[in-house]
């Protein structure tokens, strides 16, 4: 990339928000300063839309929200734009694939979030970042048509590695495996991944896919690093996602994505375009 990227695609939890899930003034100020610059600013993430709905305000978003890691893209009042989803017959194979490693099921649809056990692991943390309480069912055998994401549950991070493994050597190209944290493993359709809304943004706004910068902390974000022309690791990731970027930052406890704005988006000299 030559001088200023013309856009930067942030991912939102373990990025551009703290430990706390909170906005710090110096995130919202380094947006700002973006803006000023003339460089647009957009954000992609594993949550649902509704997720990515309280971001809009104090950022001032007007650009496309990537939800469930591409899998939905909706304008910044949450109306669809498109939708990609888990093809119907292979979501019972792949609920019975991370059920046989002991993981918890969660599935989506659109605005819809289905589980079967309420109390199970993080479910109370997610209910504040869906901003609502799932649906409990019995079992997941009406639930075909129409899923967005299949998400499998587990505090234990070898289980989670095995499950992921699993799901690749199984299903392969036919869906996307992969990890947003070290206990989420999320299964989307095979073109669901934030590497899809780095060539949608490029589209959307006539720029080259190597005029955007991306910044990200897990795995699942090392589509967007690979499609884009500059990208910025966090310092809490891990040191193969941090491999992945050409640059890293500090932590999203250190006001990791603030610095990076700073040091590597505005330091650079701006684009001739």
């Amino acid at each position: 990339m030559n001088g200023r990227p013309r856009l930067l695609l942030s991912d939102v939890d373990g990025t551009l928000v703290t430990p706390e899930k909170l906005l710090t003034p110096r995130s919202i100020r380094a947006v700002n300063e973006l803006r000023d610059a003339g460089i647009a600013f957009a954000i992609t993430s594993a949550r649902p839309p509704q997720g990515l709905r309280r971001f809009v305000e104090p950022l001032g978003l007007t650009t496309p929200l990537g939800a469930f890691n591409g899998g939905v893209l909706v304008n910044d009042d949450l109306t669809l734009i498109e939708e990609r989803t888990i093809p119907d017959d292979l979501v019972a194979p792949l609920i019975e694939l991370l059920t046989s490693h002991a993981m918890s099921i969660w599935v989506f649809r659109r605005d819809e979030w289905y589980v079967l056990d309420p109390d199970g692991p993080h479910v109370a943390q997610e209910a504040l970042i869906y901003e609502g309480d799932p649906i409990t069912l019995a079992d997941f055998g009406g639930l075909v048509g129409g899923v967005n994401k299949i998400v499998g549950v587990s505090d234990d991070a070898a289980a989670s590695v095995a499950a992921w493994e699993a799901a690749v050597a199984q299903f392969g190209a036919h869906v996307s495996a992969t990890r947003s944290q070290t206990y989420y493993l999320d299964v989307t359709h095979p073109d669901a991944n934030k590497g899809s809304v780095v060539r949608y943004l490029a589209k959307r706004f006539g720029i080259a896919t190597n005029e955007i910068a991306t910044i990200g902390d897990m795995h699942n974000d090392v589509s967007m690093f690979e499609a884009s022309g500059m990208s910025i690791a966090m310092g809490n990731a891990d040191p193969t996602v941090q491999r992945a970027a050409r640059a890293v930052t500090s932590s999203n406890a250190q006001e990791g994505f603030a610095r990076a704005v700073a040091e590597f988006i505005l330091s650079s000299e701006p684009s001739s375009k």
